[in-house]
């Protein structure tokens, strides 16, 4: 679904207080889900009207560590950021900066290596194709990149990438993985949550080496638009998902 979310205001600072704990609670729990990349990978969520001011996690700081507190408050314009005493990491102010400068509308960024979208992003054609209803989720939502050129730590690379997310709210990275972009951060976890299962029923039929019986492009656009009646699903699981949080390790609150 593409998302074409109207500028949100600044935040005040209970709804500042309550996106830290959104997004503290989506590291921890992608965590649990094995979707940490060692210490590496980010996620951000923009908290000004503009979406120049956004929040990120902390360089090398480990999904399953991250607190509330321990989010940093950027500008995407501030170019002396990098020399903070807690410079975020390079690749990820780079990709996540140049988001939010040129997309306002953009208020939730989520990047990561999940297992079977990273391999599907390996691929030659790395296309998700429609076959079920989750893999139609994501009709003509999901930009393609394939000028993959290493770890993206310059200004050319970060443009680059947001030229290649265009208008769609996904982007599957050649040789690299997944970025999802969404309104809230318990919608932006769905799609990584979808677009991984997605990717892994796509991985899986491949693998039978068996023709694949595709979806039309009528009923994948049908089947796609038929999700939206079901948004309210993301609010529902990410709930449920804190809650768990809550019961063994409340610390991501902090």
């Amino acid at each position: 679904m593409n998302e074409r979310a109207t500028i949100h205001h600044d935040l005040g600072t209970a709804e500042l207080t309550a996106l830290r704990i959104d997004l503290a609670a989506a590291f921890r729990i992608c965590a649990q889900m094995n979707w940490h990349e060692s210490v590496g990978n980010h996620f951000s969520a923009a908290v000004s009207g503009d979406g120049r001011r956004f929040l990120m996690n902390p360089k090398w700081r480990h999904f399953g560590a991250v607190r509330a507190s321990d989010l940093l408050l950027l500008d995407a314009t501030d170019e002396s950021v990098m020399q903070r005493a807690d410079a975020p990491d390079r690749s990820a102010w780079t990709v996540h900066g140049t988001l939010h400068r040129r997309r306002p509308d953009v208020r939730v960024v989520m990047h990561a290596h999940t297992p079977y979208a990273t391999a599907l992003s390996t691929l030659k054609d790395p296309s998700l194709k429609p076959l079920d209803n989750n893999t139609a989720r994501f009709w003509g939502d999901l930009g393609i990149d394939t000028g993959f050129g290493g770890i993206a730590d310059d200004a050319e690379e970060g443009e680059r990438l947001a030229q290649a997310l265009g208008r769609h709210s996904c982007l599957m990275m050649g040789n690299h993985g997944v970025t999802v972009t969404a309104r809230t951060v318990a919608l932006a976890f769905e799609k990584l949550y979808f677009l991984e299962k997605a990717a892994q029923t796509m991985v899986l039929a491949y693998s039978t080496g068996q023709p694949l019986n595709l979806l039309s492009d009528a009923v994948a656009e049908r089947t796609k638009e038929g999700w939206i009646a079901y948004e309210g699903m993301a609010e529902e699981h990410f709930a449920y998902l804190k809650s768990q949080l809550d019961r063994t390790d409340p610390s991501y609150r902090d």
